[in-house]
């Protein structure tokens, strides 16, 4: 048996496979305490390897308790093992199964959230292209940023709350380009924008706490309030935004500790919170003492007149604001952020501690220096020019290729657009269809907090050129209508 256990073109080395293989044979319980060992001439005979081989084996496995050595009357396996039954063990580990008692544990999610092969074309839901970013620009920033680091001693740990040279940037940015008025102890740096929403539900929800959220929202939230224990509440939306008089009807009959919204560009249909609803919400939110969690997730990508300024900006004692900059540099720098009061921070900073101690050092200073160097403006300028012409050209995709089945509204900003499809029913067939065209798009459910609620696609541009776009709109099609 142990010799099915050894493979030469394996690229693990034959006496750590020598090892594995007589450590898998006291754990199924063929090989009993006390056993004695062949010598390691005649096991190397046997295995068809260098004698060398087996005595590093052997060594290995004595250092680590697993055998012990006799002397001259050779090696056995060690009396301090527990005996395990042979057929107990493979009544419980199926051949070929080696991990299925791990299995038997009661994980809380059978699968990941996403999933996608990578060779399937992708209708994403508002993605930058990461082609846009200039490689050679991040390559300097990091070399800057570690040059720095070192020289100032700071490749240790630090501070929870993350780099004080990119809170600083952050702060800086956000006071002068949106009227948030923040300083770096009032930012905390987060892994994204989700890991910021997941942080301020940790500090700010208890169970059976209400939450509210629209009607059509971001699902993630949603999982995230319910893990800590909030009853989630549904209020309406319209073309204005968050119905507000639901809120206040809610406050009256709930004791409502928070309410998190996408004010900016809503999440998942575009539109825009209007100002006079954002003063009322803000007013019932002081008057029911409840927290808004404002998640502005794309504040940059506004393609139609001045973006309205975050709720954070006139109401920071009410409004707990997550930003990203992973829309405006790269998804993959994973930096996000949460502004609130230096409490809240303080105590995001205790969850961080729990997680993962700090964030990536260098990669916030060397972001922090794209910021302050007035690069992160420039890619800005220059990436809402190409996603503008991305947002016309696939305005007239949409309307080729889904025109008789489905409408939609020109988003002012963002980087997608909400599909509405006349026939819902086309939407139940293209969750169904859409892996059989090797396209993944996120599913017309995947949005709702009611079940009575209007069902659509969120379909992002920006992520694709002109050609990749009709060919993921025509698959789309097929989908839909099985190629009508």
């Amino acid at each position: 048996m142990l010799a099915e256990r050894i493979d030469a073109s394996l690229g693990t080395p034959l006496y750590m496979q020598v090892i594995h293989a007589l450590i898998h044979e006291i754990q199924r319980g063929r090989l009993l305490p006390g056993a004695a060992l062949p010598s390691s001439r005649e096991l190397a005979v046997t295995l068809g390897v260098n004698r060398k081989t087996v005595v590093l084996a052997y060594e290995d496995l004595i250092a680590q308790g697993w055998l012990t050595s006799l002397g001259t009357r050779g090696t056995i396996v060690s009396t301090s093992l527990p005996e395990i039954g042979a057929r107990r063990v493979q009544a419980r580990l199926a051949e070929g199964a080696p991990h299925a008692a791990v299995a038997e544990y009661p994980f809380k999610y059978a699968a990941p959230v996403v999933t996608m092969t990578s060779k399937w074309l992708k209708l994403d839901e508002g993605s930058p292209d990461g082609r846009q970013f200039p490689a050679d620009l991040l390559a300097r920033s990091y070399r800057s940023a570690i040059v720095r680091a070192s020289r100032e001693n700071r490749l240790l740990y630090g501070d929870p709350r993350g780099s004080l040279l990119l809170r600083e940037a952050i702060a800086a940015m956000l006071r002068t380009q949106r009227g948030v008025m923040a300083n770096a102890e009032n930012i905390c740096i987060t892994r994204g924008s989700q890991m910021g929403v997941f942080m301020t539900a940790r500090v700010l929800v208890r169970p059976g706490d209400t939450v509210l959220v629209e009607a059509l929202t971001y699902q993630p939230a949603i999982a995230v309030f319910r893990e800590c224990g909030a009853t989630i509440l549904p209020v309406g939306l319209d073309q204005q935004g968050v119905n507000v008089d639901d809120v206040e009807q809610m406050c009256r009959t709930h004791r409502v500790r928070a309410i998190f919204l996408t004010p900016h560009h809503q999440f998942p249909t575009t539109v825009a919170l209007q100002p006079d609803r954002r003063l009322r919400l803000l007013e019932l939110a002081r008057q029911f003492a409840f927290a808004v969690i404002e998640d502005d997730y794309d504040h940059e990508f506004h393609f139609e007149g001045q973006p309205l300024l975050p709720m954070a900006s006139y109401a920071p004692e009410r409004v707990i604001y997550v930003g990203s900059l992973s829309k405006l540099l790269l998804p993959a720098l994973r930096i996000g952020y949460v502004v609130a009061p230096a409490k809240v921070v303080d105590a995001l900073a205790q969850e961080v501690m729990l997680m993962d101690s700090m964030g990536n050092v260098l990669t916030e200073d060397a972001t922090a220096e794209l910021i302050t160097t007035g690069e992160v403006r420039r890619l800005a300028r220059k990436s809402n020019q190409v996603y503008a012409r991305r947002r016309m050209t696939f305005a007239r995709t949409l309307s080729d290729g889904l025109g008789d089945l489905a409408d939609f509204d020109m988003p002012d900003g963002g980087l997608a657009f909400w599909v509405r499809f006349r026939d819902q029913n086309l939407l139940d067939r293209i969750d169904s269809r859409a892996p059989g065209q090797q396209l993944w798009v996120a599913s017309s459910r995947s949005y709702a907090a009611q079940a009575n609620v209007a069902r659509g696609l969120r379909l992002g541009f920006a992520s694709l050129t002109e050609r990749e776009a009709k060919e993921a709109v025509r698959r789309l099609r097929i989908a839909a209508t099985g190629g009508a």
